[in-house]
């Protein structure tokens, strides 16, 4: 995507300055290992490979950079969380599928780095209305996620019946969050794995 396609107009003719998408990524391990309030611009226009004078004609401020990373990171890690659960042969399979989703990307480095929602929530979220919005549709959209696949087990008779799905949803996403709160402070797959196994069984 180009700075204009983002941003701001240009005229006709006039060459990309930098992709989009590309130096959003860079963005997004920065923002991630770094925090928000401990990454600067300097650090954004080293990793992205852009001026910072490139950076102010696409963004306003680094809050607009980080709010572009955030929803470049909700778009990637959504559209891999639809791949990694399509397999499930019924609710509960696809519940399973995802939770061990979190768990792979709640240890090594990855899960050293953390989570971008969770960092929003934790640093901006109370101070920030537009951070605020989007940590608040992330953890609907989860929730509504969850509690689709706990009716449609419930359906298909892989979940029972008696579990509440608007609770056992909620339950859940508290669940992968933990993940990756504890995946910052470093722990082994098994571990990771062992926690969404354990949550598997609420499910009974």
């Amino acid at each position: 995507m180009s700075v204009t396609e983002a941003a701001l107009p240009r005229p006709a003719g006039r060459p990309r300055e930098f992709d989009m998408d590309a130096a959003l990524d860079k963005a997004i391990v920065v923002f991630t290992e770094r925090g928000y309030h401990g990454t600067s611009v300097g650090d954004l226009s080293a990793a992205m490979g852009v001026t910072a004078g490139s950076l102010y004609k696409a963004f306003a401020d680094k809050k607009a950079i980080f709010l572009a990373a955030f929803d470049r990171y909700k778009q990637v890690r959504n559209g891999l969380r639809d791949e990694a659960i399509a397999p499930g042969r019924n609710g509960r399979g696809r519940i399973r599928l995802l939770l061990h989703f979190y768990a792979d990307g709640a240890h090594g480095d990855m899960g050293r780095r953390g989570c971008l929602v969770v960092g929003a929530a934790v640093e901006l979220a109370l101070f920030d209305a537009e951070a605020d919005a989007r940590v608040a549709r992330s953890q609907a959209g989860f929730e509504m996620l969850f509690e689709r696949l706990v009716r449609e087990g419930q359906a298909d008779g892989s979940i029972g019946g008696h579990i509440d799905p608007q609770v056992t949803a909620r339950l859940l996403y508290a669940v992968i969050q933990g993940m990756r709160v504890i995946g910052k402070g470093g722990q082994e797959f098994a571990q990771a794995l062992a926690i969404a196994d354990a949550a598997l069984k609420i499910l009974d």
